[in-house]
């Protein structure tokens, strides 16, 4: 009798979550990949064991989808491999390389499911590396993982949906407030529209959320171009300074939170040699998949937030598809009837998600121009300490007029992020001051280890 193949999921949210159900279901033990303490990924991120708030209260409107992932996941627990606490640094051919409490362990498979999901979008504003200045997804982690807030006058500024609801989530828990500061334009174009309303229901939410803001007292813009985040070493933020169509505005303030929608974690499959192109409405590079999850490496499947930024419905449908596609090149007896059946209702409902992705990204734009605009001593890259006039002296200097020559003269992108957070607007600003196309100038390549280890990890015991 052949041996089950080896099939490894990264990532325990709504598109791993999926995936590991339809493995399961057709006789698989898979591998579920964790770096969370428990499932959930970023979206529906479980409260610590002893905490006892409600799903209401942690979750909102989304209460029901995140206690259904919930409940799915932990009646796969007996079925599934589960490693929580656990990091994926490195893929190589065939070879998943991971650590775990200090230990490392090299995993070989048959078949690879990503599941990565996706971090903040950050753009570089003047003062931004002062003390109180985090990203709406640490924000959400405060409130999910240790149920507290950061700051006690918060001014949110960035863009895209998210900018709303944290705004909303932070007010509901007793926080105060102060302004709402979005870039984007205030009246979308229709084709954004277009967009936006192939899910009514999740467009008029999100005027829900504006409505109660409004009610909450708290201050809204849009347009807003930000100019700095005042500040002191000592005190850290004291007040953030905007252009907007009501002048030049200071906000006061002791925290920001800051973010341009979403970035695709795609690190796992560039270091697997997938091939990218590059989203012309979103402005980023994404890894290329097929209708069905494959990417461009056979045995490799992207699904979920970390290869389009579908939200969390369309990752549920995307990891189930993509299970499905490897349970059917693997020739797992019954998995192609249950892909012919399956496949034209997840098609149709991500091909939905797509318009609406479309939408979100034409109604809350990335303010590449805003990069271009930075004056030459904002700080861009945190980790290093490396400016915009540093960036822009490795093009006139040194013709750096590519973002990894740029990073090999600079060291930006080489730091704890890893390029995360600067990569976009560094090379955003690299273009401006090339005059060439964002496109042109590439993307910051991944390297292993994609997050940092420990300094006494223990060296990987041959493949198991």
């Amino acid at each position: 009798m052949n041996a089950a193949p080896r099939i490894i999921v990264v990532g325990a949210g709504p598109a791993g979550v999926r995936a590991a159900q339809a493995l399961v279901e057709a006789g698989i033990r898979p591998i579920i990949i964790d770096e969370g303490q428990r499932s959930g990924g970023q979206i529906y991120r479980r409260q610590p064991e002893g905490f006892t708030r409600s799903y209401a209260k942690l979750y909102g409107s989304e209460a029901g989808k995140a206690e259904s992932v919930h409940h799915d996941f932990d009646a796969l627990r007996e079925h599934i491999d589960y490693r929580p606490d656990t990091l994926a640094w490195n893929l190589s051919a065939g070879v998943l390389h991971v650590v775990q409490d200090g230990r490392a362990a090299n995993l070989p498979f048959d078949a690879l499911l990503i599941c990565s999901g996706a971090t903040d979008r950050l753009m570089p504003v003047h003062g931004w590396n002062r003390s109180g200045c985090y990203s709406l997804g640490a924000s959400q982690i405060a409130l999910k993982a240790q149920a507290c807030a950061i700051g006690s006058q918060v001014v949110f500024m960035g863009s895209g949906p998210l900018l709303y609801l944290v705004a909303s989530q932070y007010v509901a828990a007793g926080a105060k407030v102060i302004a709402v500061l979005d870039t984007a334009p205030k009246r979308p174009s229709l084709a954004a529209l277009r967009g936006l309303f192939a899910r009514p229901q999740l467009a008029l939410r999100g005027l829900g959320l504006i409505h109660d803001l409004r009610k909450a007292g708290v201050v809204l813009r849009k347009e807003a171009v930000p100019l700095r985040i005042e500040g002191d070493a000592d005190t850290g933020v004291s007040a953030v300074v905007v252009r907007s169509p009501h002048g030049e505005e200071r906000f006061a303030c002791d925290a920001v939170g800051m973010g341009w929608h979403l970035r695709s974690e795609s690190q796992l499959a560039d270091l697997g040699r997938c091939e990218f192109v590059f989203d012309q409405v979103s402005r980023q590079w994404l890894p290329m998949a097929d209708a069905d999850g494959r990417s461009s490496v056979p045995g490799i499947y992207l699904a979920g937030d970390g290869v389009r930024i579908l939200g969390a419905d369309g990752a549920e449908a995307a990891g189930r598809l993509a299970a499905l596609a490897a349970l059917t090149d693997l020739d797992i007896a019954g998995a192609r009837t249950r892909y012919q059946f399956e496949a034209p209702s997840l098609h149709a409902t991500l091909r939905v998600m797509a318009r609406f992705r479309e939408g979100l990204a034409r109604a809350f734009p990335w303010p590449h121009q805003h990069a271009a605009q930075l004056p030459d001593d904002t700080v861009v890259c945190r980790c290093e300490v490396i400016t915009a006039g540093e960036l822009r002296s490795c093009v006139s200097d040194k013709d750096a007029h590519e973002v990894n020559r740029a990073k090999a003269f600079s060291r930006v992108g080489m730091g704890r992020c890893q390029g995360r957070y600067c990569g976009h607007a560094s090379a955003e600003i690299i273009a401006a001051a090339s005059g060439l196309s964002v496109e042109a100038v590439g993307r910051i390549r991944t390297q292993a280890p994609v997050k940092p280890l420990q300094m006494d990890t223990l060296e990987a015991e041959p493949n198991r």
